[in-house]
């Protein structure tokens, strides 16, 4: 029997005034200085702030919880990964844009 999960992709780009807020820190430490902004926005979405970021976009899951699973990397923009358990996702149907290209025009 096949079960029905809920698996939420969100892309943030880094490249951007939002990526460049500051962000409240748990640890107010020197070596905060030497963070990115991109890795600050990753450890304020590791925090919880992401519920606060994005209301509109957490809140709609028709499914139970979704946990934060994941947040990748990539040239411009950070993959963050919601579900209620980890999920295989298929190429094709991810919004990521290096795994959908690939399964799309295969060459």
């Amino acid at each position: 029997m096949k079960t029905n999960s809920t698996h939420q992709e969100i892309l943030v780009m880094t490249n951007t005034t939002f990526s460049e807020r500051q962000w409240c820190e748990k640890d107010n430490s020197a070596n905060s200085q030497a963070f990115t902004n991109e890795e600050k926005l990753e450890e304020a979405c590791w925090n919880g702030l992401l519920p606060e970021l994005l209301p509109e976009i957490i809140g709609t899951s028709s499914g139970g919880r979704l946990y934060l699973w994941q947040i990748r990397h990539c040239r411009s923009f950070l993959e963050i990964d919601l579900c209620e358990y980890p999920l295989l996702i298929e190429n094709y149907f991810s919004i990521d844009p290096y795994l959908f290209l690939s399964a799309a025009c295969p060459n």
